[in-house]
């Protein structure tokens, strides 16, 4: 699975790093948020996912939480907004801890009933994560494709 990991959190990496930077906030019809939201919630849910953020976590700030967590819009944000760079930074790092975790933590059983599928083990929880962020990577490349077209 790590190399699904790689595969997946390497092209989202690229994708930010090769986006103008100016298509980042803003929010296409037919869509509820901005490639940066997703770059942002990514981030989030694989924080809590992976590392129990907020509450077994502090390598995020906790207003990413209101920012950026599931049911949240760039239209509600109050708190001061990433920037694109931080963010890919954040990911960046945060790819490496994910690399660090042993073996042996993946095959504990989640603490917790998940809510989507069968998902008992952290193993599982990785697998749902890389699937979610697949996800929300083609859902950014969508919205790309939109943006760009309303400016040729």
């Amino acid at each position: 699975m790590n190399k699904q990991f790689e595969l997946t959190r390497g092209q989202l990496i690229k994708f930010l790093k090769e986006t103008d930077a100016t298509l980042f906030d803003d929010q296409p019809k037919g869509f509820n948020n901005t490639l940066r939201w997703h770059a942002g919630h990514l981030l989030v849910a694989t924080e809590g996912f992976m590392f129990g953020f907020p509450k077994k976590s502090t390598n995020l700030s906790l207003s990413y939480i209101e920012l950026f967590g599931m049911g949240t819009r760039p239209s509600n944000w109050k708190h001061e907004i990433p920037s694109l760079e931080k963010l890919i930074e954040q990911l960046e790092d945060q790819a490496e801890r994910v690399r660090e975790l042993p073996e042996q933590f993946f095959s504990k059983d989640l603490p917790f009933t998940f809510p989507v599928g069968n998902v008992e083990t952290f193993r599982d929880l990785f697998g749902f994560m890389l699937y979610h962020e697949a996800d929300h990577l083609g859902q950014m490349k969508a919205m790309k494709r939109i943006l760009m077209s309303r400016t040729e």
